[in-house]
């Protein structure tokens, strides 16, 4: 007998497990045979996978037995509670932007482009020929690969004005994703307890580091146009802060870019102070209408930290970004990374320098450019149609996410709750204030699947809206 009659036999014993009360003898081996014509070799594989599997236990000399469900004691982790102490940050629990869906529901929460937007053929590609080289099997310098350095060094130093000194590869760290490099970031330059300014609402991972590096987050208000110098400088002066953080370029959630005006203002702002200035730059290649220059292009002199990611333009699964910087801080920022993680891996490091380089890299961004129009522009529709008591901040010219105003007094919690009931999940403003929210806000991803759900979304947030306005 083969092992389709073993299995036939399972299910077949399984099925009567499942209706008899516990300690109920099964039929002798014998009797199995003869009930499912089978040898008694079948019978007792059958007989053994249903033990491994805990339906049924073997007493020596007297049968075989449905096996009695025990009730565990309750695990006491008491004790953890007593050595763990008071956390020196407030715990969260994963965020909106990270959870994983059923397929059967509308995401408009993530904060990665769906699979369709992403270069797969070339991402596939790098990989393979990344493992048939030795990056398979050795070990990356502790800045990252020379090459990958380079590119990242000319990246931006493409928009380097003329007379101010471009970077240099040996100012790059590459990194394992840009949110380490957040923490490493915060934890060189900002004493535990010290004030660290930053944009508010802004990105809900610099949020996460900032608390678990323990430091004291000021937040400076900014709109669609990004932040008032005035208040900038109002917020230095007061506390005296060495350390700003920002997103320039299409910032998450709100979308806002600074013009290049601000960009100059708000550099001479933290030059003025002795300060630092941490650009974070994660959605450079989500350009709609625009093309981002990042202020770093403007600093040779050390006081911007430059941020650039790759991890959402290439693929989650390729966490490669790098940090670039100058002077002292860079030494204290490679320390930290060397505690942390050493190196970052040489097969990932070389396929994200594989597709970044190969020609279709650049006909994968023309064409992610017209898709992201095309997205962005039918959840605008959808909304204005279908729930125009949901205010857009604004129309962003870049990134992923639209920034919406809900009306004031929105339960926004409730709201969530409510949506996902009716199949749609979305990420409520909450999580993107380093203080208190501003407003009840819901942040809205028109880069994820099914794009000809957005109508559907949009009457679901319209309705939900309905049961939790005041």
């Amino acid at each position: 007998m083969n092992n389709d009659s073993s299995s036939r036999i399972v299910t077949a014993l399984r099925d009567w497990i499942s209706t008899a009360p516990p300690g109920s003898q099964l039929p002798s081996t014998r009797a199995l045979v003869a009930a499912h014509q089978a040898s008694p070799v079948t019978v007792q594989r059958a007989l053994r996978t249903l033990a491994s599997q805990g339906l049924i236990e073997s007493r020596a000399g007297v049968g075989t037995f449905v096996r009695a469900v025990r009730t565990l004691r309750p695990a006491d982790y008491g004790w953890q509670t007593a050595a763990l102490r008071s956390p020196h940050a407030r715990i969260q629990s994963v965020a909106t932007a990270l959870r994983s869906t059923p397929n059967d529901v509308i995401a408009l929460h993530s904060g990665y482009p769906t699979r369709e937007l992403l270069p797969e053929r070339l991402v596939r590609a790098a990989l393979t020929r990344a493992a048939r080289t030795d990056a398979a099997v050795t070990r990356s310098p502790a800045a990252g690969l020379p090459e990958l350095q380079s590119w990242f060094a000319h990246e931006l130093g493409a928009s380097t004005p003329a007379g101010l000194s471009p970077p240099a590869p040996s100012d790059v760290m590459v990194l394992p994703g840009s949110q380490s490099g957040l923490s490493s970031v915060f934890r060189a330059l900002v004493t535990p307890g010290q004030p660290l300014l930053m944009e508010s609402p802004t990105y809900w991972g610099a949020i996460l580091a900032a608390q678990q590096a323990g430091v004291w987050m000021v937040p400076v208000p900014s709109g669609p146009a990004g932040p008032d110098p005035a208040e900038l400088e109002r917020a230095f002066r007061e506390t005296g802060a060495r350390v700003f953080y920002a997103q320039p370029s299409y910032a998450n959630p709100t979308g806002a870019q600074w013009s290049a005006e601000l960009g100059v203002a708000v550099l001479d702002v933290v030059r003025a102070h002795g300060a630092f200035m941490v650009e974070d730059d994660w959605a450079h290649d989500f350009g709609i209408t625009t093309t981002p220059t990042p202020v770093a292009a403007h600093d040779d002199a050390g006081h911007v930290i430059y941020l650039r990611s790759l991890t959402k333009s290439v693929s989650p699964a390729i966490r490669v970004a790098a940090v670039i910087t100058r002077g002292p801080a860079r030494e204290r920022i490679m320390a930290d990374r060397g505690a942390e993680s050493m190196y970052v891996s040489t097969l990932l490091q070389a396929a994200a320098l594989d597709v970044v380089t190969q020609p279709g890299w650049r006909s994968h961004l023309r064409t992610l450019r017209q898709q992201l129009h095309d997205r962005r522009d039918l959840l605008v529709d959808a909304l204005q149609e279908h729930a125009p008591e949901i205010a857009l901040v604004h129309v962003p010219a870049g990134g992923l996410n639209l920034w919406a105003r809900l009306p004031d007094g929105t339960d926004v919690d409730g709201l969530g709750r409510d949506c996902e009931t009716a199949g749609l999940i979305i990420a409520p403003g909450t999580e993107w204030f380093p203080a208190e929210p501003a407003g009840p806000f819901v942040r809205l991803n028109y880069s994820g699947p099914n794009p000809a759900a957005f109508p559907e979304a949009a009457r679901i947030l319209a309705q939900a809206l309905a049961k939790n306005m005041p």
